[in-house]
């Protein structure tokens, strides 16, 4: 019998894997977008990108329509400010005790979900890169790698969801503390998503202006400085990707994150979750920050100038 999944925001990255495991799994997208959901349910989710491809999956923008289904497992991958609220509409959905998992950017996602009684939750991270192009339509711009592992639950109970995503073509591995993953990516986020932004989607901006990839190296010390802090460790350098493309290793894409194209439309970034979280332990632990802080702080104002631009333009 087929896998049921559900995810929860069907954007860039919910777009790729959606498109992933359609090819394995009977798929259900939950997205807010009306327009999106709509161009979904008549024409199918279109790929575009190095696998371009259409596919036929069911989409919603309401989530009392789901309260008869039942998932084997529910993936968020919504903006981390929407994970409760997200979470207490799918109570109905709940009672079957499906697998949750967290594959955001930012911190507290996977906590949120561990208010879910009893239910296995699965955190982790993903490499893949996509954008948003228009209803119905998402563009693989990265093909990386994922890893899942247990946050509550064992190993075991990851493996199925991981199967998935490699059957799909999204390699993934298991690992029994998803953490390392997590930090690594999560430093890479906190430097290279709001810099993003503040270069307006620019790309080679951040790799090309001596004074940006001085601020990334400097960032990347405090990002690094107080993780360790935390206790935290490292499963790969957080800046591998950054210094590949720096010796031409890899090209470099034209990806300037997902926080830029979230300037670009107005719509509320992760900056909290990401750069504002390093920013509030550095102040806690007492680890000097000035970098990330000043980040912080222009991309909070770059927000609030793009929601009005955005705004007023209606």
């Amino acid at each position: 019998m087929s896998a049921n999944i559900l995810i929860v925001g069907c954007g860039a990255i919910g777009g790729l894997f959606a498109a992933a495991l359609s090819s394995v799994a009977k798929v259900t997208a939950l997205d807010v977008n009306d327009e999106h959901v709509k161009v979904i349910r008549s024409r199918g989710l279109r790929i575009t990108g190095r696998n371009p491809r259409v596919v036929k999956i069911e989409a919603t923008s309401d989530p009392s329509t789901l309260k008869d289904k039942r998932f084997d497992a529910i993936i968020f991958l919504i903006k981390s400010k929407m994970t409760a609220a997200a979470l207490s509409q799918l109570q109905p959905v709940l009672s079957g005790n499906p697998l949750l998992a967290t594959l955001q950017n930012g911190m507290g996602n996977a906590e949120v979900l561990l208010s879910a009684s009893d239910a296995i939750v699965v955190r982790g991270v993903t490499m893949n890169a996509g954008r948003y192009v228009e209803a119905g339509s998402v563009e693989g711009l990265i093909e990386g790698k994922t890893w899942l592992g247990p946050v509550r639950g064992n190993v075991a109970d990851v493996r199925p969801l991981a199967e998935l995503f490699n059957k799909g073509g999204m390699e993934t591995d298991v690992v029994a503390d998803p953490m390392g993953a997590v930090w690594s990516k999560f430093v890479f986020n906190c430097i290279m998503n709001p810099l993003g932004a503040l270069m307006m989607g620019e790309n080679a901006a951040r790799y090309d202006a001596p004074e940006m990839r001085a601020l990334i190296d400097d960032m990347a010390a405090e990002c690094t400085a107080v993780v360790q802090a935390l206790g935290g460790t490292f499963a790969f350098p957080p800046m591998d990707y950054v210094d590949k493309v720096r010796s031409g290793e890899i090209p470099r894409s034209r990806h300037a994150g997902s926080m830029a194209l979230d300037i670009e439309r107005g719509a509320p970034t992760e900056i909290d979750e990401l750069t504002g979280f390093i920013v509030r332990e550095g102040e806690r632990l007492k680890i000097p920050v000035p970098n990330c802080k000043a980040v912080y702080r222009l991309v909070k104002g770059l927000e609030l100038a793009s929601l009005r631009r955005v705004t007023k333009a209606r």
